[in-house]
């Protein structure tokens, strides 16, 4: 009697925030071995399938349910020996990924995270900006404002921006008038910088706008910029034209690690 061959593995594969080429290495060579994906066509660039082998199964998964997309990795999975779920982003946020992986659990399916490029480091790529500056923020949140999708007590935005550190604002562009409001009774000033970059690293379609707490709202609707966008704001903001900053201690002279000696001056104080 013939033994039934084990499954393979599913494999959820952050396509990072676009651009085809943001996605890993080890996701694609796990792409061009594939023999079933299933891809958020919704938000990840088709482009990104094209890595697959001929005669892939390659199937959208926008107008899926959950239950759907996880019967057909599991049948996908009884088929092929790698299988792929593709992601927008990285597969761990803001994705529906324990959801997915208990089922395939359930059913004695193999599978693995490969984790992608998130849009916030790509909107900040984008822009040229940074995330963090030595005594300006060393604390970055990322986080949404709450929709159809309620917050869990304590995470309201008002709450978060209170530290006044960077905010990155996942899946909030139509309701940037709540993302005003909540920075401001934080006790930002009208005048702080707000950035807003719409399909961040996508090739023809990227939109980056610069704003104020204030005039943001505006802009970005004479931008036309109504998804996909992410909203930061943060005090590390225009930074590259400031006329000064406190030097980062890893490549200061004066700072001394395993890797380096002090010079003089810090040794003489």
């Amino acid at each position: 009697m013939a033994t039934k061959p084990q499954p393979g593995t599913v494999w959820f594969v952050g396509a990072g925030p676009g651009d085809p080429d943001l996605i890993t290495v080890k996701g694609r060579k796990l792409l061009e071995q594939a023999g079933a994906v299933l891809f958020a066509g919704s938000l990840v660039d088709q482009a990104a399938t094209l890595y697959a082998p001929a005669g892939c199964e390659i199937r959208d998964s926008k107008d899926m349910t959950l239950e759907e997309m996880t019967d057909w990795l599991i049948a996908a999975a009884n088929r092929h020996e790698t299988v792929i779920r593709l992601q927008t982003g990285d597969p761990g946020l803001y994705g529906a990924l324990i959801e997915m992986t208990r089922p395939l659990t359930a059913a004695g399916i193999a599978w693995a995270v490969v984790p992608g490029v998130s849009s916030a480091m790509a909107s900040m790529a984008a822009a040229g900006e940074t995330l963090t500056l030595p005594e300006v923020t060393q604390t970055v949140i990322l986080t949404r404002v709450a929709g159809r999708t309620p917050m869990p007590p304590g995470e309201e935005l008002e709450a978060l921006a209170a530290h006044k550190t960077t905010l990155c604002v996942y899946l909030s562009i139509t309701l940037l008038h709540k993302v005003q409001e909540a920075l401001l009774a934080a006790g930002w000033d009208e005048d702080a910088p707000i950035l807003v970059v719409q399909k961040a690293s996508w090739p023809g379609e990227e939109k980056i706008v610069r704003g104020t707490i204030k005039d943001i709202k505006r802009k970005c609707q004479d931008e036309k910029i109504a998804s996909q966008a992410m909203i930061v704001a943060s005090p590390t903001l225009g930074a590259a034209d400031w006329p000064d900053l406190i030097r980062s201690k890893l490549y200061d002279p004066t700072f001394g690690h395993r890797f380096r000696k002090a010079s003089p001056q810090e040794n003489a104080a």
